[in-house]
């Protein structure tokens, strides 16, 4: 019997089908575009179809948007789940909806070399204290707290670190940039989610408000206002990310996700001066070794650490 696996964001859906002993199966992995579809019952029909209708024992679906109760609403689509429904689809005993950054979190322990995609030194053996942090940076901004615990349980902790007041370490640079013109950015996702990058660029150019890939692209094409954005949206997010690592403590690594944040990578220099630049604590800070989630099915991943 297999085991489902589902990443769903409000642009794609990645399925797939794993076994407990063997992993995810490589050659079951199918990715369905979100608009082609009017809901994800549809989409799972047509997968496990596809898949030849296999027996399910267990299914696991990571999704873009909270999770209460057995139940979930994709926050950029208007896709509806709940566990009791995915049971009936598959026939199988046991499903389980998880938020896709705990489904990231679950996925830590198991990064390692290019997938843990470490810009510092990965901490050394008698460094760690058991603990992870996943920044995610792209259509929105979360965390997600891991635990390792001592018999090799995971412990993912939720939070809605986006929705939080910037501190007053980010709060001050960027008003010393933009003057008054910086009170829209007043909460850590409306600064540092893609449509933040956005505003910051349009506010500081001067100019209409564009996507933040096309800002990012811009960047590098050479345009000299597209990377002024980049460099200062680089310096703020170090600080944010300094603010988490003593927050969180994450010593086994802090690991950033989402296109945005990658981007803020590409300024690796600025990010990092940012990220040590204030003596409080700065032991703390610089044994947090920083990595980038690089491999495309870490959600996947994550998924069946979370059900099997």
């Amino acid at each position: 019997m297999a085991i489902m696996l589902a990443d769903v964001g409000g642009t794609n859906a990645r399925l797939a089908l794993a076994r407990v002993d063997t992993g995810i199966d490589p050659g079951s992995i199918a990715r369905f575009r979100g608009e082609a579809h009017a809901d994800f019952d549809s989409v799972v029909r047509l997968f496990l179809e596809r898949a030849g209708n296999p027996r399910i024992e267990a299914v696991c679906v990571a999704v873009a948007g909270p999770v209460t109760g057995g139940q979930a609403r994709l926050t950029n689509r208007d896709w509806s789940f709940s566990e009791q429904r995915l049971r009936d689809l598959t026939g199988a005993g046991r499903a389980r909806l998880i938020n896709d950054l705990i489904a990231l979190g679950y996925a830590t322990p198991a990064l390692s070399g290019e997938a843990a995609g470490f810009l510092t030194d990965p901490p050394p053996a008698g460094g760690r204290n058991g603990q992870r942090l996943v920044v995610n940076a792209g259509t929105g901004f979360n965390v997600c707290a891991v635990k390792v615990l001592p018999g090799g349980g995971i412990a993912c902790l939720e939070a809605e670190e986006g929705h939080t007041r910037l501190p007053v370490s980010v709060a001050a640079p960027l008003a010393q940039a933009l003057g008054a013109r910086a009170a829209p950015l007043d909460s850590v996702e409306e600064l540092f989610a893609g449509r933040g990058l956005a505003r910051l660029h349009a506010l500081l150019a001067d100019t209409a408000i564009e996507p933040a890939e096309a800002v990012v692209e811009a960047a590098g094409r050479g345009d000299a206002a597209a990377g002024a954005t980049l460099d200062l949206y680089a310096r703020l997010f170090g600080l944010i990310c300094r603010e988490l690592a003593l927050r969180f403590m994450p010593l086994d690594g802090m690991f950033l996700a989402g296109s945005v944040a990658r981007s803020a990578t590409q300024r690796l220099d600025i990010f990092q001066a940012a990220f040590r630049s204030d003596p409080l604590m700065a032991q703390i800070v610089a044994a947090v070794p920083v990595g980038v989630i690089r491999d495309d099915m870490a959600a996947l991943h994550g998924c069946l650490a979370a059900i099997a």
